[in-house]
């Protein structure tokens, strides 16, 4: 919101009226008489079980829940709750503020009055919103992660340097950002685990983690978020870095 008043994009008074909408909490039972709950938790399905477990419990029995996952099966989420008919996979994109799309998830016990909520959902927000299965990585990531785990996998083979890699994409396919910029963007951490996700459930060696993605993150270089990945973000302009370095 700040960014998008320096920028002219937003007027001062609108940045505080949405900010006065935001009521934060680290209770779970803030969300008793919520309509839909909606988790964007770490990307990890164990994590997210006990966390739905705890919440379905506390939540009011009419009320919908929704997963953000990119990359974890709505199904068996939707298993561990008493409301499997009320659950839906409601994927935003990052960041969610500015990207249009919205895979809305109908798992196999997502009742149509479900899925239903998550198109109005994503009407009313003025989203894009598109069916997709519940299959690991859906629709995007599905197409999106091997794309960039094979950029790095080029870089590794000499097919061409980080920077050129991006500017090759940038300037021949379109792309508004290369994939291994938006692999640092993303999170490289978070890219791994869904790596593994989508490896560990179609076995093919496209959804496998690259060296290169192994070395980041086993040294805690998570991208843009840790201020380095295959670019270090601590200058005014990120700077390519070889992995190994």
């Amino acid at each position: 919101l700040g960014r998008a008043v320096e920028k002219g994009k937003l007027e001062q008074s609108d940045a505080d009226a949405i900010r006065a909408r935001i009521t934060p909490t680290l209770e779970y039972s803030d969300l008793a008489d919520c309509d839909l709950v909606i988790e964007a938790i770490t990307e990890d399905l164990k994590t997210k079980l006990e966390m739905w477990r705890e919440l379905d419990d506390i939540v009011k029995p009419e009320a919908y829940f929704a997963t953000n996952t990119s990359s974890l099966p709505v199904s068996e989420q939707a298993s561990a709750t008493s409301r499997p008919e009320r659950f839906l996979g409601l994927h935003f994109f990052n960041p969610p503020q500015m990207m249009p799309l919205l895979e809305v998830v109908q798992a196999e016990a997502t009742g149509d009055d479900a899925a239903r909520l998550g198109f109005d959902l994503g009407e009313k927000l003025g989203k894009t919103a598109v069916a997709a299965g519940d299959n690991r990585g859906f629709i995007v990531n599905r197409l999106l992660v091997p794309y960039m785990l094979d950029a790095m996998r080029a870089y590794e083979q000499g097919v061409g340097s980080i920077e050129d890699i991006d500017t090759g994409m940038k300037a021949g396919a379109s792309h508004p950002m290369g994939p291994l910029a938006l692999a640092d963007f993303v999170g490289l951490d978070t890219l791994a685990s869904i790596a593994d996700v989508m490896h560990d459930a179609y076995g093919e060696e496209r959804f496998a983690q690259p060296q290169s993605l192994r070395t980041l993150v086993e040294a805690g270089h998570y991208g843009r978020k840790s201020g380095r990945g295959f670019y270090d973000y601590s200058g005014e302009r990120p700077v390519p870095v070889d992995p190994g370095d």
